[in-house]
């Protein structure tokens, strides 16, 4: 009987040190890991903003631009339509490319085997800081035209074609004349019969696309 009495007696004895412990290590503990601490921060929060890069394109004024057809083309004929091209956003660009699709008769988007085949129409693009004189196709800044894209042919214009001077800064842009060509070509119509691949008849669907690429990423220090 003794000898169970102090078996009973040293459990609970166990039992209570044990949540004695417990309970000290609950008091004790966040003392423990107390330390003194500080921050700051700005009073007012900082705001970043983001630009925006927008190319936009406009008809010159009176001239019709893209919005209307060119037609009855003969050999040698040319005509310029006068387009404002906008880098209406507030970051500036670079890599000012045009592409033209084009679709319709082949012999005036790709020219022939050899000269007296046929010769596609061909697309040049000049710029004029200043205002184009329309009525005499002449740019009226002192500095003169800018030859931007070397005459070629409609198929070259498959792949985007760069501008001379690429880099179009931000609320800046190009007065531009598009100048359209049907290069001299040596056909015979015979009773009638138009000659095969002829540039006679044909007709094309042109859809330019100008495109530009953001700056180069700036690091700066302020």
């Amino acid at each position: 009987m003794h000898g169970a009495l102090h078996k009973t007696f040293a459990s609970w004895r166990g039992i209570a040190i044990a949540f004695i412990g417990g309970v000290l290590l609950l008091v004790t503990g966040p003392s423990v890991f107390a330390a003194l601490n500080a921050q700051t921060s700005n009073t007012s929060p900082q705001g970043v903003n983001t630009g925006t890069l927008e190319l936009t394109m406009s008809n010159t004024k009176p001239s019709a631009g893209f919005s209307t057809s060119i037609d009855n083309l003969a050999p040698n004929d040319s005509v310029n339509r006068y387009i404002d091209l906008t880098n209406s956003g507030s970051i500036d660009s670079r890599g000012l490319t045009l592409a033209i699709a084009s679709t319709g008769t082949a012999s005036l988007i790709t020219d022939g085997s050899d000269r007296i085949t046929t010769r596609a129409l061909r697309v040049t693009v000049t710029s004029c800081v200043a205002e184009w004189e329309q009525e005499k196709g002449i740019c009226s800044d002192k500095e003169g035209a800018v030859t931007q894209i070397k005459s070629a042919p409609l198929s070259d214009f498959a792949k985007p074609q760069a501008f001379a001077d690429s880099i179009l800064a931000a609320a800046a842009g190009l007065h531009l004349q598009i100048h359209t060509e049907l290069p001299d070509q040596v056909e015979m119509t015979t009773n009638g019969r138009l000659p095969e691949n002829t540039v006679q008849k044909g007709s094309v669907d042109l859809t330019y696309t100008f495109a530009e690429t953001q700056r180069t990423g700036l690091s700066t220090n302020s």
